[in-house]
């Protein structure tokens, strides 16, 4: 008997150092880790003790004798990968002690985020005896884009949300969400109460495609509707035009299928997930009914995971197409993702089927439409042109960071300019004294959750060691000076409590509508969520 991991596998290798048989692969450190779509269990070398199930922070791990039928493939899935990647040793990797300076036993980092790079950051700091950490966050809710960005039928994905819970509750970590540095508070001032400044932002930009037509009412940024539909904050007040029973999503990465999965499948089945209330109501009356997903590069270069593929393939109420024109070389390579493609492109859709359209080798060269968006004119290959009909344009095509006031910024990729997490000048190459960074804002918008981790300790390693040698200056002030400061600047400051009290009435309407949560998604509102009652 074996444990197989499965769909969902955040990569964040919690299960790796707690395996007696160390059969999980890749491990940190290991070539292919960065860029494995997830980890594997080797059916060879498993012993089904059930540790790494029970680590698994998503759900993600299921012993074969209860292997739901869904997920049946990921016994060749994981098999499949120690045939290229046989197992040659199997000591466990040692466990890091980390310990401050006898003579510096206290050390205070701001982090400014609270997605999942902050928090694992935060989690590798505050384990450490004498650290404080602060976390700000500008946003009333924490955990960014796992709150923000995981799509809400994929609830599992969304339980690392309480291993970061039991992170921020720790004695030694303070929370002040609902203030902005830069606005509330600068940077300066934040190294005035800290011995460092983790920034870990993320990218809440996003790319363009530089066409005519892009700025075209209906044409917007998978980031914005996928904002929308999860409650955000800022997408509070968005509307989409569901009118038409087309939309096109230009992109092949796994936020494109999210968004395509989103549209087409029936609205019945995100009914009892916590999709924003709002976006559960347009979607109710919505006439798309067929979403082509388009990408420039062939299917082999796709960017979207097999994991994120075989969902979709499988979601119930919509069928999977793909015009077999468009596969070229494609069609005749043998591995799963082509597998699943070659069969999309075999099938017919029959009479008011639910249809995701995949279409490759297609460059967008304009969104076209007098007042609003009419269709899209696609380059293929070989020179000719396609225009597609549709009323609705979601441009997947990567986030993006924004430039931190006060900070380098590298403008071409969007992030931080930095060495192992110490951010840089630019023009000088040297690090900017006290500022970290992690998260997508260091590497840009790339990898899945758990790509956070290896990220956070990297810049947490960097930080520590900076600090035991005696680089980073000691604060002027302390945590009870640093509270007076935030309040004086914002009153409606969320702390733990506060924050406590907007997930306890999120929790309770949503188990009155049987649901996991019902979300408060304007500012105004969450605040309100976040005062004692009476």
């Amino acid at each position: 008997m074996t444990f197989v991991i499965t769909l969902g596998c955040c990569n964040d290798s919690s299960c790796v150092p707690v395996c007696p048989v160390q059969c999980i692969r890749p491990r940190p450190g290991d070539p292919d880790f960065t860029t494995a779509e997830q980890l594997y269990i080797d059916p060879a070398t498993c012993i089904d003790c059930g540790a790494c199930m029970d680590e698994c922070p998503v759900d993600a791990i299921h012993s074969e004798y209860d292997l739901p039928e869904s997920l049946a493939d990921y016994l060749e899935i994981n098999e499949a990968y120690f045939r290229t990647h046989p197992i040659e040793e199997s000591l466990p990797p040692d466990p890091v002690h980390r310990r401050l300076p006898a003579d510096r036993p206290v050390l205070s980092v701001a982090i400014v985020g609270s997605g999942p790079a902050a928090c694992y950051a935060a989690g590798e700091l505050s384990a450490v005896k004498g650290v404080t950490v602060s976390v700000f966050e500008r946003l009333p809710t924490p955990y960014g884009l796992v709150r923000a960005g995981v799509a809400p039928d994929h609830p599992n994905t969304k339980k690392v949300a309480d291993r970061f819970a039991a992170v921020l509750s720790r004695a030694n970590v303070q929370c002040f969400f609902n203030v902005e540095v830069g606005r509330d508070v600068t940077i300066d001032e934040l190294l005035e109460h800290h011995h460092a400044v983790l920034w870990a932002g993320g990218a809440d930009d996003d790319r363009r495609l530089g066409i005519p037509g892009e700025d075209l009412p209906g044409c917007h940024s998978a980031r914005e509707f996928v904002a929308w539909y999860n409650g955000h904050p800022d997408a509070a007040g968005s509307s989409f035009d569901l009118g038409g029973e087309r939309a096109v999503v230009i992109g092949n990465g796994n936020v494109a299928l999210d968004v395509a999965r989103l549209l087409a499948q029936p609205v019945t089945a995100l009914a009892a997930t916590d999709i924003a209330d709002h976006a559960l109501a347009a979607l109710e009356t919505s006439r798309v009914a067929d979403v082509v997903v388009a990408a420039r590069r062939a299917p082999e270069h796709a960017a979207y995971t097999t994991g994120e593929l075989l969902a979709l393939d499988r979601t119930e109420g919509v069928t999977l197409l793909a015009v077999g024109d468009d596969l070229g070389s494609a069609a005749h390579v043998e591995d799963r993702r082509s597998e699943v493609v070659a069969a999309a492109a075999a099938r017919t859709a029959g009479p008011g089927e639910r249809t995701v359209t995949f279409r490759y080798g297609l460059r967008p060269v304009a969104v076209n439409g007098t007042d609003a968006v009419e269709s899209v004119t696609f380059e293929r290959p070989d020179g000719t042109t396609e225009t597609v009909p549709a009323t609705l344009v979601l441009r997947a095509v990567g986030y993006r960071g924004r430039s931190v006031a006060g900070l380098p910024f590298d403008e071409v990729r969007g992030t931080l300019p930095h060495e192992q997490g110490r951010v840089v000048d630019a023009a000088s190459g040297l690090p900017v004294p006290g500022v970290y960074c992690s998260g997508w804002i260091k590497r840009g918008a790339t990898g899945v959750i758990g790509s956070n981790k290896t990220d956070s300790a990297e810049t947490v390693e960097a930080l520590l060691h900076d600090f035991e040698a005696g680089r980073l200056r000691d604060p002027l002030h302390g945590a009870e000076q640093l509270a007076k400061l935030v309040e004086a600047r914002q009153p409606a400051v969320v702390d733990k409590q506060a924050w406590a009290r907007i997930d306890q009435a999120e929790r309770r309407s949503g188990r009155e509508a049987g649901r996991p949560r019902r979300k408060l998604v304007r500012h105004e509102d969450l605040l309100a969520g976040s005062r004692p009652v009476g």
